[in-house]
């Protein structure tokens, strides 16, 4: 005796069993609330099992059936790991097809609609709420705060760079000689906030912050001989107040930086192990998402950031780029420049291969990417020098 087959179909009025012929053998209606319908129909659509389903295949085999048709594969797993049915595959069913042409005869037969011409604005609203769900969902991605953070970054280290030149230029007009002594900015800003005019740049006083010895005796002395301008009281106020702000964003950046570092080794750890967190976000932010960085090739992972030249090499026939920003990388920009291609190229490959891993399986494999690399890295480099030592040519015998 055949075996009874029942083909499940899922649809905006629930889900229903039909027969070979497409007749109604059992079904699930799901509630006339466009929000719901849209909820059930999203994780029917992501494979997952819900009430109303297992709810149908049960009744069905108190009936006797003992197959069940599905279209999506992933589904019809669950829902054999869940109940332990039977189930085939068939994608796209003559069935299911037949019930799609004719769902308003089926949405009044099954008496959840009154009449064919409120299916229309159904489908409609339930097809705006997918939507938004849709939007949402892809809001939501933590790879998309990482492109902000990442960009945020940027932007502070442009600002701050420009707070910094502007201190400088405001304050040498005051103290020309500190900026020639004092080459990182944060402890420029901080000298001239905490101590003001250069008067106070005394020996004594420097030693209460963080200058070496060396350095303090020369700024002393430089102070005492400035050939600065005199400024008055409020104009020094103003300046100390900028260098106030100054650090205060520096303050943000580092907070933002450690906050950036925490999200990639949440969303992104064999990314971030290969290339650092911050590199790791900005190949990140380039792809447009983490997604987007798994699904390229390792050679275009490898000219991210390098646009420009590579189109500039395609319309003039110049050279085209090795590298983009992954020249920042301490083992691309550290290697000669002959060797920085080939190094950039088999970073590019981890990148890919640690990309891939992060967004689909989620194992942690960095660790082992990263000996992988070092070691490529290291014979690259010594056919690179076998390649370049001569050799020595032998000498004809006389006969």
């Amino acid at each position: 005796m055949k075996a009874l087959k029942a083909f499940i179909v899922p649809s905006v009025i629930g889900i229903l069993a039909l027969d070979n012929e497409g007749k109604i053998i059992e079904k699930s209606l799901f509630p006339r609330n466009p929000i719901e319908i849209a909820e059930r129909l999203e994780r029917i659509n992501s494979g997952e099992t819900i009430y109303e389903l297992e709810a149908l295949v049960k009744r069905l085999e108190k009936k006797g059936y003992e197959i069940f048709v599905f279209e999506d594969l992933s589904l019809a797993r669950n829902i054999h790991e869940r109940l332990g049915v039977s189930y085939e595959v068939e994608s796209p069913s003559s069935v299911a097809r037949f019930f799609r042409k004719n769902i308003e005869e089926y949405a009044v037969k099954t008496q959840f609609l009154k009449s064919t011409s409120e299916l229309p604005r159904l489908i409609y609203d339930v097809s705006i709420e997918i939507s938004r769900r849709s939007v949402r969902k892809a809001a939501e991605r933590r790879d998309f705060l990482i492109v902000q953070a990442v960009e945020t970054l940027d932007d502070l280290d442009k600002t701050l760079n420009l707070f910094a030149n502007r201190i400088r230029e405001w304050y040498g007009l005051h103290f020309p000689e500190l900026s020639r002594l004092i080459n990182n900015h944060e402890t420029y800003a901080r000298l001239v906030h905490d101590l003001g005019e250069r008067k106070f740049f005394s020996e004594e006083n420097l030693r209460k912050t963080s200058l070496p010895k060396e350095k303090i005796n020369k700024v002393a002395r430089a102070a005492r001989a400035s050939m600065g301008a005199d400024l008055r009281d409020n104009d020094i106020d103003k300046i100390r107040t900028l260098c106030e702000q100054y650090m205060n964003l520096l303050a943000a950046r580092r907070k933002i930086e450690s906050y950036l570092k925490e999200m990639m080794k949440e969303e992104a750890p064999n990314v971030s192990a290969i290339t650092g967190s911050i590199l790791g976000a900005k190949l990140i932010a380039l792809a447009g998402g983490l997604e987007n960085l798994a699904k390229m090739p390792s050679s275009t992972i490898q000219l991210l950031g390098a646009e420009k030249a590579l189109f500039r090499s395609l319309k003039t026939g110049t050279r085209p780029p090795k590298h983009g920003v992954l020249f920042q990388h301490v083992l691309v920009h550290g290697s000669k420049r002959f060797l920085r291609g080939k190094i950039s190229r088999a970073l590019a490959g981890k990148i890919a291969i640690a990309a891939r891993t992060d967004i689909f399986s989620g194992e942690y494999i960095g660790d082992r990417l990263k000996k992988d690399l070092l070691d490529k890295i290291e014979e690259i480099k010594k056919k690179s020098l076998e390649q370049k030592t001569p050799k020595k040519k032998r000498r004809k015998r006389r006969r």
